[in-house]
């Protein structure tokens, strides 16, 4: 590829999820819409963000038709290629095939779905999105991008890979190939099962490791909290595989990888958040809160009481890592302790753990103290807005949004000591005005017990000193937690792997 220097380098981020980008990126701007999950929210702040400071940003995804709103049934192949004519200009760069087109959600149950859907992805950067748009330095995300670094290497562009999640899939060069990507042109900078001797040898009998090639191949990796990614290197988690910890900290001994922590979308903010109905500041935050406590134990149908204290689980109910389990241990026994305090439980969440949950609430009549609710948007931001402690006990963390969230709202979080909560949660001392919420070490029944003690002690306080505390609380992490510091730092490793300025 010849790369001519531009005043304003170019970046690609590719990403197979996003939840919306700046208006001015292109024509299709305000509806290409598809999320699964935290990665989808960092992309598109983390692009609308770069974009708003002046940076020559670009985005690489896939083109979810049915899922970005378009009419498939009018959209024939003539048609979408004169509309798609519309958008030569733009810096949305949409990866077609038939495989995007007909989705209803990001990813699938099924690996052999998720190896088709990375492997068009990809095809479509390398072939056809990176020689559009010839960029100065390529960002890619997670396990589905793994093969864009060891291309990128060859043709000499520099590469940022973050990794937000610990998974990834093997295939052998033989399938690579059977899906139009030739990588013969750099298989010598993919990450193999096992040395490889040559190209014939290792196309049908050596797996190639997506999520390692993508970490040995580029030239400067980031982790989403920095604590995460010290807890990699130190081999404090079994379900990273030794090939991708040995990488990881390979590339932190070179001195080329980081951890920057993620931040929430701007639409979380109190004073107006279109989700709720009673907005607030720092300023009436007590006011605020029992106003949107009572619409939402309405919508739970919790027992209406705004001086309730209210115990919040918004995050996934995932067994493995979130820790929900240790809830459900102490469920009733955390209900029957503060009964006469009047203490609520609201899990508005997904994931397998909601029927354990509801059996507990169903044997033991626990339906006006306890409810356990679908995931739902603006029922999630209500929640936040209405609740006073966010639960958030994960056995591991690569970064976590709720327990930055929170707080914004005058919700303290009440997490395990590990990763990106490490990172982002102090525990509370009110005599010193120091840190944002309550952090227990062990893993374990006690340590949430204990967290929650700690919580339910603070929510006795005076008045005055409570809310004094929840006041400072939240005007810290608006400072704090938001994309303005993390683009910034991402802008800031750009910078550096191209020995330049992003914005002259």
């Amino acid at each position: 590829m010849n790369r001519r220097r531009r005043s304003n380098p170019r970046i690609l981020i590719v990403t197979p999820e996003i939840t919306y980008l700046p208006n001015g990126m292109g024509n299709m701007s305000n509806v290409l819409q598809a999320k699964a999950g935290g990665l989808a929210d960092v992309s598109a702040s983390l692009v609308s963000a770069l974009y708003r400071q002046g940076a020559d940003v670009h985005v690489a995804l896939p083109h979810y038709r049915r899922m970005f709103n378009i009419d498939v049934g009018r959209l024939i192949n003539h048609e979408l290629r004169v509309y798609m004519s519309h958008l030569s200009n733009s810096r949305i760069h949409l990866a077609e095939d038939r495989v995007f087109y007909y989705r209803d959600s990001v990813y699938s149950n099924y690996s052999a779905d998720s190896f088709r859907f990375a492997m068009a992805f990809q095809r479509e950067v390398i072939n056809n999105i990176i020689p559009k748009v010839e960029p100065d330095l390529i960002h890619c995300n997670d396990w589905m991008t793994g093969l864009i670094p060891p291309m990128a290497r060859r043709l000499g562009i520099p590469c940022l890979f973050t990794v937000h999640n610990i998974h990834t899939q093997k295939m052998m060069l033989e399938a690579i190939e059977d899906r139009g990507i030739d990588a013969a042109e750099f298989w010598e900078n993919l990450y193999f099962e096992r040395q490889p001797y040559n190209y014939e040898e290792t196309r049908d009998s050596n797996p190639v490791d997506l999520l390692a090639s993508g970490i040995f191949a580029s030239h400067y990796i980031n982790t989403v909290s920095p604590t995460f990614l010290h807890e990699i290197v130190d081999g404090r988690h079994d379900f990273v595989p030794e090939n991708i910890r040995h990488e990881i900290a390979g590339k932190t001994v070179a001195g080329c990888a980081l951890g920057i922590l993620n931040a929430p979308d701007s639409s979380f903010n109190p004073a107006n958040d279109k989700y709720i109905k009673n907005h607030f500041t720092a300023e009436d935050v007590a006011e605020g809160k029992k106003r949107n406590k009572l619409e939402f134990q309405r919508r739970c149908g919790l027992m209406i009481d705004p001086e309730a204290p209210i115990l919040f689980w918004p995050s996934r109910l995932d067994p493995v890592q979130k820790g929900c389990q240790l809830l459900t241990d102490i469920l009733y026994h955390i209900v029957s302790k503060y009964w006469k305090r009047k203490l609520q439980v609201a899990i508005v969440a997904n994931g397998s753990y909601q029927q354990p949950f509801r059996d507990i609430v169903r044997m033991h009549d626990m339906h006006e103290r306890v409810t356990v609710c679908d995931f739902d948007e603006k029922l999630s931001h209500l929640g936040y807005a209405a609740s006073d402690f966010m639960l958030m006990p994960s056995l591991f963390e690569p970064c976590g949004l709720p327990q930055m969230i929170s707080p914004l709202y005058g919700t303290l979080p009440v997490v395990h000591d590990t990763g990106g909560l490490h990172d982002t949660v102090k525990h509370l001392d009110v005599a010193e005005g120091t840190g944002n919420g309550f952090v227990f070490e062990t893993y374990d029944t006690g340590g949430l017990v204990w967290g929650i003690d700690e919580a339910m002690r603070f929510y006795n306080l005076p008045d005055e000193v409570k809310y004094a505390q929840i006041a400072r609380i939240m005007e810290e992490a608006k400072a704090e937690f938001n994309h303005d510091v993390t683009a910034q730092r991402y802008m800031d490793i750009y910078e550096s792997m191209l020995k330049r300025p992003l914005v002259p």
